[in-house]
C-alpha cells in the first residue's frame, strides 16, 4: 500500500513520537508499505510520522544507488544500506560538521544546506525486533539524523539559517497549502 505524504504544516510532523512494542498491529506490513511508499516517492529514507504516525519507526533503504537522500550522487557506497529503525535512540553524536543540501519528501521541490555531524552512535529495534547498537558515518549518518528528527518533531528547515528561513517563508506555507507538484499523493494540514 503507498501512503500519501503528509507535507510541511501537518502537525503530526510536529510532536515527539511515541515509542511501540513487538506487538504493534500489522507492524510488518506496515514496515513493507513504508518501503514501498518511500520507493515510489523516490525518496532515501521515510519517518511514520511522515505517513501520519505518531510512532518512533523509519526505514531507509539507498540500495541500488550511488545516490543519497533525493537522488544526490555520492561516493559512498550504499548498496548494503536497507533497514527499519525501531524505537531509535541516538545516544552520540560527534565528529566535523559538514554541510550538504538536503531535501525531504514533505516538503517536496525544495532543497537547503543542512550542517550536520559525520558520526553518530544509534540503538534501535529492526523489524524483528532485535536490539542493535551501532555506528555510521558519513551519507549514512545523515540519513539517520534527518529521519530521527521527523521522530522528535523537526525537520530539515528548522536547522538552516534563520535569514534563509524567512527567504523561502513563501516556498514553506504554498506547501503547507499543498501549492507544490509532486507525483506522489500528499496531505495538507486540515485536509
Amino acid at each position: 500500500m503507498i501512503y500519501p505524504i503528509y507535507v510541511y504544516g501537518t502537525s503530526v510532523l510536529r510532536k515527539k513520537a511515541i515509542e511501540i512494542d513487538k506487538n504493534y498491529p500489522g507492524l510488518a506490513q506496515l514496515i513493507e508499505d513504508m518501503y514501498e511508499t518511500m520507493r515510489f516517492s523516490e525518496g532515501v529514507g521515510l519517518a511514520a510520522p511522515q505517513i501520519g504516525l505518531g510512532i518512533r519507526l523509519f526505514v531507509v533503504d539507498a540500495t541500488g544507488s550511488g545516490k543519497d537522500e533525493e537522488g544526490i550522487e555520492t561516493d559512498e557506497d550504499l548498496s548494503d544500506f536497507k533497514k527499519a529503525f525501531i524505537n531509535p535512540k541516538i545516544s552520540k553524536l560527534w565528529g566535523e560538521t559538514w554541510t550538504f543540501n538536503e531535501g525531504c519528501l514533505s516538503i517536496p521541490d525544495l532543497r537547503e544546506d543542512v550542517d550536520r555531524p559525520e558520526l553518530l552512535r544509534i540503538q534501535y529495534y529492526d523489524e524483528s525486533f532485535k536490539f542493535h547498537d551501532e555506528q555510521f558515518d558519513g551519507v549514512r549518518a545523515r540519513i539517520i539524523q534527518h529521519e530521527y528528527d521527523h521522530l522528535e518533531g523537526v525537520m530539515f528547515v528548522d536547522k538552516i539559517n534563520p535569514l534563509r528561513k524567512r527567504l523561502i517563508s513563501g516556498r514553506l506555507k504554498a506547501i503547507s497549502l499543498g501549492k507544490v507538484d509532486t507525483h506522489y499523493k500528499i496531505r495538507i494540514a486540515g485536509k
